[in-house]
C-alpha cells in the first residue's frame, strides 16, 4: 500500500483529507478480508472481533478505546507512526512540517479602576498619619497619582504610561492591612515619580508608600526630590535560591531599558528577609552594568516605619497586634 513517490511536503489540506477517511471505508477498500458483518450496521474486524465499527465510529472494547477515523485506528491499533499512516490513507510519502504558528498578539490589559470618591479626604489624613508631607500628596492627588476608591475608601497608588494612561494601581486600606493590585495591572508601569530633568540615578523601593515616604525624607533634609527618579517594585520578588539565575523585577527592567543614562540604582528595600534576598540577587545580576548603592531603612522594617520614627510618630498597631497584646 505504501507509494513509491518521493517524499514532497505534504500540506494541512491532504493531513485533514486523511483524518476525514473513516474506518469502514477503509476497511472496506484495503482490508475487505479483515471485514466482518455482525448485525445491521454493525461491523467488526476478524483481527479483532471486539473491535466493532457502528455509524462512524469504532470501539475496541477488550482495550477499553476507540475513535472516528482510519488514521485513528492506523496509529491506534496497528500502531503506524502519524506519517506513515498519512502515506496509507493518501498514497503521499510525505515529510510533514506543521504550519507556522501566527505570532502572538500582545494584549492590552484592561485596567479595572476602582471607581473614585468625590474627594480624598481619608486617603490624605491616611497618608499624612503616616507622616507623608501634606503638599506631596496633593501634588499626586492633583496628577491622577493617587485617588480614593468610593467603594471602600481604599487608597489608590496608580502607575501611568509614556502617554499618561493608567497601566497600573494598587489598592492599600485606610483602615487595616488590606493590599492588592488592582485587576489587570501591568506591573512594567509600577507607582514611581520621576526627575524633570535627566538624571543619572534611580531609586528603587518596594511600595509606592515607601517610595512616598523617602520623597518625603528628602524634603525635610531640605533636598528637592523632584531631581529624584524614585521607583517602586510593586511588590518584591522571591529570587531563586542561584541569585544569578534570579530575573529582575519587569517594572525595573523596562525602566533600565527605556534609560540608557542610568549609571547608579539605589536599592532601598525592606530591612527583613525577603528585602535583604531581593537587594542580594538584583546585586548580583546588576552589578556588571551599574554602581548598585544599599541603602535600606536606618530604622524599622520598611522607609515608611522609618520615617514615622524619625518624626516622632507612633505606628498604628494592626487588629492582628491588638489581638496578640490582649
Amino acid at each position: 500500500m505504501k507509494s513509491g513517490n518521493r517524499y514532497v511536503p505534504v500540506d494541512q489540506e491532504v493531513i485533514e483529507r486523511a483524518g476525514q477517511i473513516d474506518l469502514l471505508s477503509y476497511l472496506q477498500q484495503y482490508e475487505p478480508g479483515n471485514l466482518q458483518h455482525v448485525s445491521g450496521n454493525v461491523y467488526c474486524t476478524k483481527e479483532h472481533d471486539s473491535l466493532k465499527i457502528s455509524n462512524g465510529k469504532w470501539y475496541w472494547w477488550s482495550r477499553g478505546f476507540g475513535g472516528y477515523s482510519a488514521l485513528d485506528y492506523l496509529m491506534k491499533v496497528k500502531e503506524y507512526g502519524f506519517l506513515e499512516a498519512v502515506e496509507i490513507l493518501t498514497g503521499i510519502r510525505a515529510e510533514w512540517k506543521p504550519p507556522p504558528r501566527s505570532p502572538k498578539k500582545e494584549e492590552l490589559k484592561v485596567l479595572l479602576l476602582p471607581p473614585k470618591n468625590e474627594n480624598c479626604d481619608r486617603v490624605t489624613e491616611y497618608l499624612f498619619g503616616r507622616g507623608i508631607d501634606y503638599c506631596l500628596i496633593q501634588g499626586c492627588i492633583v496628577d491622577g497619582l493617587i485617588y480614593e476608591s468610593a467603594d471602600y475608601h481604599n487608597a489608590i497608588f496608580v502607575g501611568k504610561d509614556e502617554k499618561g494612561a493608567a497601566r497600573y494601581a494598587a489598592c492599600r486600606g485606610t483602615a487595616g492591612s488590606f493590599k492588592m493590585d488592582v485587576s489587570g495591572s501591568d506591573k512594567q508601569y509600577s507607582f514611581r515619580l520621576l526627575a524633570g530633568k535627566p538624571c543619572l540615578s534611580v531609586h528603587v523601593f518596594e511600595a509606592a508608600i515607601d517610595l512616598l515616604s523617602y520623597a518625603t525624607y528628602l524634603k525635610y533634609m531640605g533636598k528637592d526630590y523632584q531631581k529624584e527618579n524614585l521607583l517602586s517594585l510593586s511588590g518584591v520578588y522571591q529570587p531563586k535560591k542561584e541569585l544569578g539565575e534570579s530575573k529582575i523585577p519587569v517594572a525595573l527592567q523596562k525602566y533600565l531599558r527605556e534609560n540608557s543614562q542610568i549609571q547608579t540604582i539605589f536599592l532601598h528595600l525592606d530591612r527583613d528577609k525577603a528585602g535583604r534576598l531581593c537587594t542580594a540577587a538584583l546585586t548580583e545580576l546588576l552589578k556588571k552594568d551599574y554602581q548598585i548603592v544599599d541603602d535600606p531603612p536606618p530604622v524599622g522594617k520598611d522607609f515608611n516605619d522609618f520615617l514615622m520614627s524619625y518624626l516622632g510618630i507612633s505606628r498604628p498597631k494592626s487588629d492582628r497586634e491588638r489581638g496578640e497584646a490582649r
